[in-house]
């Protein structure tokens, strides 16, 4: 079975994409990652921590808005914005690299109760959480 056979195994088939991030990147000491809209312009001398970074950005701003949808689908008001801090550790054990991800998540006006249930909704939520699950140690904190 080709990937795009596994992926549509596992996807609905009638999926109405709502966004398409395309990027072109380069190695190398003039390495470089430029997205089609010019929105993502960056320089890339080491692919590192330059990777965990763009990763840790993307992913805790995806899970922002899985937080606000999980308030929503409970009535929930959020009286501000959640914020998460996102930190993605590159590892190397056994000759094999891997990563770690720590959340901390404040969603401000809202119990620690709830705000312990609405992160753990959005992980559930959120296509990235979803994407590594089982792939990648997370743990989530509320602060």
């Amino acid at each position: 079975m080709t990937t795009t056979q596994t992926a549509l195994k596992t996807q609905p088939i009638a999926a109405k994409v709502l966004f398409t991030g395309k990027t072109h990147s380069t190695g190398g000491r003039d390495g470089a990652a430029l997205s089609s809209d010019g929105f993502v312009d960056l320089k890339l001398p080491q692919p590192h921590p330059a990777a965990e970074n763009l990763f840790a950005a993307a992913w805790s701003a995806c899970y922002i808005g899985a937080i606000e949808v999980a308030a929503g689908q409970r009535k929930i008001k959020l009286p501000a914005s959640p914020a998460v801090d996102a930190e993605i550790d590159l590892n190397l054990a056994d000759g094999a690299y891997f990563l770690r991800a720590r959340f901390n998540v404040s969603v401000p006006g809202v119990d620690h109760d709830t705000a312990r249930e609405l992160a753990e909704a959005a992980h559930g939520i959120c296509p990235y959480s979803k994407a590594i699950h089982g792939n990648i140690d997370v743990s989530t904190n509320i602060i």
